[in-house]
């Protein structure tokens, strides 16, 4: 096997890593806690799947581990296109992770909340409730600023997947639109109240989810392809 071989497959591993983590703790973990528009429902939910909900957050530690360690995977597999554009790529997930980890803090808060109130800590009538929202309501912008940066980084990224060869061109354009999608969803969200509700933010991310996805298990499976009459692209190009 050879050596852009064996960083491929590291980086579709640290890869889907990253995918299964954030699907449990973005998707599962909120559809067995979270009740729309009722905080009282959601802590009692906390209360009865506290584990559940801790495991959303460790799980969520070890996506982002792994998300800062992926683009120096991609970086060594990809730099002999471009340099600098590799390095842009690894700076935009350098960013995205302090953030995305100081997120996770307000998800701790919940948590010493909810053990505040079980040790019979004096909370007015719907105090408890406000507090937990506040919480939520945090951590969702804290997210919301960090899905900035899971958008930008796909545009280098998938240029430098297109320029290689190393992988199916087409996997490179869906990535770079893909970062136009996570563009579109956060300053749409920013911008318009009623985003989630119109057609357009059912559908946005799925550009990203096939080029993201397809990237992963390409890498995992076939590893990258040897470059044969590929030209040769000299680094800092």
């Amino acid at each position: 096997m050879s050596h852009e071989s064996k960083l491929a497959r590291l980086a579709g591993l640290l890869y889907l890593i990253v995918v299964i983590a954030g699907v449990f703790r973005l998707v599962y973990v909120p559809s067995q806690i979270l009740v729309s528009d009722d905080m009282h429902a959601t802590i009692n939910r906390i209360a009865a799947s506290e584990l559940l909900f801790r495991a959303g957050i460790a799980s969520a530690l070890v996506e982002q581990v792994a998300f800062l360690l992926l683009p120096l995977a991609l970086f060594y597999l990809l730099q002999s296109v471009s340099k600098p554009i590799a390095v842009l790529m690894t700076a935009l997930v350098a960013v995205s992770v302090p953030i995305a980890l100081a997120g996770l803090g307000h998800q701790l808060d919940v948590l010493d909340l909810l053990n505040d109130a079980r040790d019979k800590q004096p909370f007015a009538p719907g105090q408890l409730e406000l507090l937990v929202k506040q919480s939520f309501d945090a951590y969702d912008n804290q997210l919301r600023i960090t899905e900035l940066f899971w958008g930008l980084w796909l545009l280098p990224f998938g240029y430098l997947v297109f320029k290689s060869g190393l992988l199916p061109r087409i996997l490179g354009i869906f990535l770079m639109l893909g970062c136009f999608s996570y563009v579109v969803e956060v300053f749409g969200s920013i911008l318009f109240t009623q985003y989630s509700g119109t057609a357009i933010a059912h559908y946005i991310r799925m550009p990203a989810a096939i080029g993201e996805i397809g990237t992963c298990l390409w890498l995992l499976v076939f590893g990258a392809r040897r470059r044969g009459n590929q030209a040769t692209y000299a680094p800092g190009s």
